[in-house]
């Protein structure tokens, strides 16, 4: 009689399984260590839906963006370093001022950043802003 004796076989995943599970280790690892930076935008607040105020046509700053990306003020195309310029010399002269931004359906969406930017920048608390009615 003949005893077989039959050799056991490793797994058939062989050594590439511990390898593996180490790069899945070290994926987990870096993946919590790792620090995100998160852009917050622009933070508007909103009024509240049954607010009412009442602004006097004094104290508003009215701005217009063209198709072309221009900015007019009083109908003069102005640059963006002269509309900062007017925005701090009519904020001096009107405390309550409200910057109304008025934008071309057709204007590049840069442009509009820039200014909302502006705005955002010389810390103007009103700020408003319409689409011209498209023809």
């Amino acid at each position: 009689m003949r005893i077989q004796i039959r050799r056991r076989r490793g797994p058939e995943i062989g050594e590439s399984g511990t390898l593996s599970d180490l790069a899945f280790l070290l994926i987990i690892f870096f993946i919590v260590i790792a620090v995100f930076n998160v852009n917050q935008g622009f933070l508007l607040g909103l009024p509240r839906p049954d607010s009412k105020r009442i602004v006097d046509r004094q104290d508003l700053l009215r701005v217009e963006l063209t198709s072309g990306g221009t900015i007019r003020m009083d109908g003069k195309t102005i640059t963006l370093q002269e509309l900062t310029k007017n925005a701090l010399a009519f904020r001096q002269s009107h405390p309550n001022m409200t910057f109304a931004l008025r934008i071309d359906p057709d204007t590049p969406y840069q442009k509009v950043v820039d200014i909302v930017d502006l705005v955002r920048k010389l810390d103007i608390d009103n700020f408003s802003f319409t689409m011209r009615d498209v023809p």
